[in-house]
């Protein structure tokens, strides 16, 4: 019976979309509109009333009969497609207007006036697997789960597992796998179904030509080899997605896509066409953080994706920070960069850089210069590594009198990101490592600085309504004293990005010279902080959280440094661009602060 009303039903979409025009489609109020939906379990009443077109017109007022009748005639293969992917495969559906069955009134017939609508829903009983089966798969095929013998049987599940079995053949050179053959048996007696599929492979192929359009300002030579897809090669559905995500890294692009031929090309090449369209080269972006002590912080950005046409990202940006701190004085810092994707391999980026900063902190005052290069590349979504030479040259003046350093350096990072969102995770990890061995000059001393920060975080409840964040950062300079390494590589804690509530870069170490007791920088810095995020609704959210550091001349893991904590709560407001965040902290432990501090910015904490 269902498929025959279903076979009904399509024929009448086709001379409703036909006859609409020719009726007056007059409104009028529809009154009632009822649902019976014959089973106990809350989860099946909940998805009929979520398909059910009907359902939804019942707080309408003034429809249209036209509609109110075309809204019936396409709710049974609505509800049908839903309760096959619930499992049921035994349903009834009855929808009758005013008293007469829906799927009986022909279209031309269709009534004038619709004062009551009646829907009723038999499920009848949850099917299961009795066979599930999918050949041939690769050994690399993961298959869902509910794909198996005695898991509930729905229509989704198989979807998806079809979908696991191409996507398998296409990843191993197989790009024109297919559905052979399907065979799906209901037992109505037992409430079982039978799923049995045959794949066609199909046979291996290698990538073809590559044809580029779309493409104005960007040469085509440049994104063939951003791209790098070298004809010859195996196909596989995981080059074509590096190769479109590799485009998408450069920023050039508002559009891409990548088509495969249908035809074979003797012997075994497949042509592949790429569609690309050009976004707007150039961008202005500009930033603002508040403190109650830090003072304001502004940054800007100039930025032209495609300089030369072959891909180069040229930048100019700028930071001033502190602003009207207590603190500090103003801190500024100019940056210029030039950087090529391709170079030399498809995966790595070339970049020049060249930064000018000036710090006028409590302990002390410097000018510093940085030229340097460096290598990216990304390895998968989620690894990336870079390599790096700068000079850095600083001078300055503290306590002690006026300093210069000199030095070479030589910076190693590894960044593993695998959260899902990185303005706002809910879920997995980010891991960040970075070495920078360094050669002093003159005064300068040799050494290395060493890196870390690593945040997890889980979601617990609906929709991660509620998400544990975590974060463990520090860092040591190896080989180097607090006096004989450059000043600006020593650690400081305090403030937003270390421990909110205690004033910015209030904690450092105290050295003895000569000359007296001077309050520089540590050696060895170790903070963490823990927040509890709370989604209020779509929009605001609540956040408690709990920061510690310290700081230390030792290294890491031999103590003896001083230990300050604070604490606090924040609000947040979902933009389109990451969560504005405002967080009220205050000193919890340690001597280095007191009252209550603001901070505003765009985007979590960490």
């Amino acid at each position: 019976m269902k498929r025959d009303i279903l076979r009904r039903t399509s024929g009448a979409a086709l001379l409703i979309a036909i006859g609409v025009g020719f009726w007056p489609g007059a409104a009028s109020p529809l009154e009632t509109v009822t649902l019976d939906v014959s089973s106990d379990d809350a989860s099946v009443v909940k998805l009929i009333k979520e398909t059910s077109l009907l359902w939804a017109k019942r707080s309408e007022s003034g429809a249209a009969a036209v509609d109110v009748f075309a809204d019936a005639q396409a709710e049974y293969g609505r509800l049908i497609e839903a309760l096959y992917n619930a499992g049921y495969f035994s349903a009834v559906i009855n929808i009758r207007i005013d008293g007469r069955e829906a799927a009986t009134i022909a279209p031309l017939d269709a009534p004038q006036q619709i004062d009551r609508v009646e829907i009723a829903v038999k499920p009848g009983s949850r099917f299961s697997f009795s066979l599930a089966s999918l050949q041939p798969i690769t050994r690399r095929t993961e298959l869902p789960s509910g794909f198996a013998a005695g898991k509930t049987a729905s229509t989704g599940v198989i979807a998806e597992a079809v979908s696991a079995g191409i996507e398998g053949w296409r990843k191993d050179g197989h790009a024109k796998a297919s559905v052979a053959a399907q065979d799906l048996t209901a037992n109505h007696d037992t409430h079982t179904l039978a799923a049995k599929i045959d794949l066609e492979p199909g046979p291996a192929l290698r990538f073809g030509d590559l044809t580029i359009t779309g493409n104005d300002k960007m040469r085509t030579n440049r994104i063939r080899k951003i791209a790098g897809l070298k004809p010859g090669e195996t196909f596989s559905s995981d080059g074509l997605e590096r190769a479109a995500e590799r485009l998408r890294r450069t920023g050039i692009f508002s559009s891409i896509s990548i088509e495969e031929a249908e035809a074979i090309v003797a012997p075994d090449f497949l042509p592949l066409t790429l569609n690309v369209v050009e976004a707007k080269p150039r961008r202005y972006s500009f930033g603002v953080e508040v403190s109650s002590l830090e003072g304001l912080n502004l940054s800007g950005e100039w930025l032209h994706r495609n300089l030369f046409g072959g891909g180069e990202r040229f930048d100019v940006g700028f930071e001033v920070n502190n602003i009207s701190s207590s603190l500090s004085g103003t801190d500024y810092t100019f940056n210029i960069g030039i950087e090529r994707p391709a170079s030399p391999f498809p995966d790595t980026t070339a970049g020049v850089s060249f930064a000018l900063e000036h710090l006028d902190e409590q302990d002390f005052s410097l000018n510093s210069g940085d030229l340097g290069v460096n290598l990216n590349n990304v390895f998968s979504s989620e690894l990336s590594a870079n390599i790096g030479l700068t000079y850095s040259y600083v001078t300055g003046s503290d306590a002690i009198g006026d300093f210069t350093y000199r030095s070479l350096n030589l910076p190693l990072g590894v960044t593993w990101d695998r959260r899902d969102k990185p303005t706002d995770a809910t879920k997995r990890f980010l891991m960040d490592v970075e070495l920078k061995p360094f050669l002093g000059f003159g005064a300068t001393e040799d050494g290395a600085r060493l890196t870390f920060d690593t945040r997890g975080y889980y979601a617990l409840g609906e929709d991660s309504r509620f998400v544990v964040a975590a974060r463990i950062q520090g860092g040591s300079i190896i080989g180097a004293s607090a006096l004989g390494a450059p000043r600006d590589e020593l650690f400081y804690s305090g403030g937003g990005g270390t421990v909110r509530g205690q004033p910015y870069q209030s904690l450092g170490i105290e050295i003895t010279t000569p000359d007296g007791p001077v309050a520089t920088g540590g050696t060895t810095f170790l903070g963490g902080s823990i927040e509890g995020r709370f989604k209020i609704n779509d929009t605001y959210g609540a956040v408690a959280f709990f920061d510690i550091g310290t700081v230390s001349d030792g290294g890491l893991g031999d103590g003896g440094g001083d230990v300050h904590s604070g604490a606090g709560l924040g609000l947040r407001y979902q933009t389109g661009f990451g969560p504005l965040r405002v967080d009220v902290a205050a000193p919890v432990g340690g001597k280095t602060g007191e009252g209550v501090q603001i901070y505003v910015g765009l985007g979590q904490a960490f």
